[in-house]
């Protein structure tokens, strides 16, 4: 009939409360300098367009994405808000990043040189922020061109330099010497060129402590519960939950198997349940055969393979559970994204920002 729509077989919930508190949380451990929310790719899957105007409404002022296209989604919905470019400037954007207001963070004397121009072609100083490279060896000015500003400023001279930026390694190994060594090169390298305000710690960095706070600091994955702090109770306020919907249970009798190439067999009369979530959905394939879903807070393996649309897990010891019952596939005690990524074998990171666009997305305030 029109107007009706059909049965949900999955629900993603996002906290935009909890994404809020977890901003200010790091705020208050940052006292010294401004903290930003870095919404690239999606705001990490959970959907910027609904996350980056709560991070506005909660006090938040500076914002990164990765690509100038992200940027221009969400331009609109923050005013008045520094919203910055973390992947650079690439040649024909200028005019789009100008237009919009976007602020480019600059990692080659290339970049330096089309944005100058850009500014003075346009007749005013462009707002920027540099970003050296002190050892992740991927995008950033190198030791090269750091010396040649050093030795000759003038291509910087139609910029507003907002911050001088770099990007840790390591920061969630406490004791990594790559941390050290990095703020070190980072002290050196704004030394030679024009005074900025610096931006140094990302969401683990803040928790490195007082050496590595900076006027801005460049917070992302904690923001959306993802543990800054490994190995270490989670400071940060879980803000996804992932719930699937039971398509249909089979029994199998002892011998039997489940999925694709049966790589999972019955060792007694099981009760399988199947689930309507995949790969396809960002339900990483990595998983087969490892973590388990929740129902009424007890645990169901997830057995064999994830495929592209099903999913299966062993509910034998849950009789309650039946069809059209949900299971918690995140949840917020033993199953958040890290745990869920440990049984895949990645990172907190990969599991939110797979996470499909076929589920239902629901936004609590």
């Amino acid at each position: 009939m029109a107007g009706m729509r059909p049965t949900d077989p999955a629900v993603l919930e996002i906290d935009l409360a909890a994404i809020a508190a977890n901003w200010r949380a790091l705020a208050a451990r940052h006292p010294g300098g401004a903290v930003a929310g870095v919404v690239k790719a999606d705001a990490y899957g959970l959907g910027a367009a609904q996350v980056a105007p709560a991070l506005h409404a909660a006090g938040c002022r500076h914002f990164f994405t990765a690509h100038l296209a992200e940027a221009l989604a969400i331009r609109p919905l923050l005013p008045g808000a520094m919203l910055g470019v973390l992947n650079g400037l690439l040649p024909g954007d200028e005019a789009l990043c100008a237009e919009h207001g976007i602020t480019p963070a600059l990692g080659s004397l290339d970049e330096i040189a089309r944005w100058t121009a850009t500014a003075q072609a346009a007749g005013r100083r462009l707002p920027a922020l540099l970003h050296v490279d002190t050892g992740m060896n991927r995008l950033g000015l190198d030791a090269a061109a750091i010396a040649a500003l050093a030795a000759d400023p003038r291509p910087l001279a139609g910029l507003e330099l907002h911050y001088v930026m770099t990007h840790l390694v390591a920061a969630e190994i406490a004791d990594d010497l790559h941390n050290a060594a990095q703020r070190a090169r980072f002290a050196a390298a704004c030394a030679r060129l024009p005074a900025a305000p610096r931006s140094l710690a990302n969401s683990s960095g803040i928790f490195l402590g007082p050496d590595f706070a900076s006027d801005l600091a460049r917070p992302g994955a904690a923001l959306y519960g993802i543990n800054p702090t490994p190995g270490m109770p989670n400071p940060m306020r879980p803000a996804v939950r992932l719930r699937a919907r039971v398509l249909q249970t089979r029994m199998l009798a002892p011998g039997e198997s489940v999925g694709y190439n049966a790589t999972w067999g019955a060792t007694r009369a099981s009760r399988i349940a199947v689930v309507g979530v995949g790969y396809a959905d960002g339900w990483l394939r990595s998983q087969s055969g490892r973590g388990h879903a929740v129902f009424d807070g007890a645990p169901a393996p997830l057995v064999g393979r994830v495929s592209m649309d099903l999913v299966t897990y062993d509910v034998t010891d849950l009789p309650r559970l039946g069809v059209g019952d949900w299971l918690d596939l995140i949840d917020h005690a033993d199953r958040t994204p890290d745990a869920v990524a440990e049984a895949a074998r990645t990172n907190g990171y990969e599991v939110l920002t797979s996470l499909g666009r076929r589920y239902r997305r629901v936004y609590r305030a």
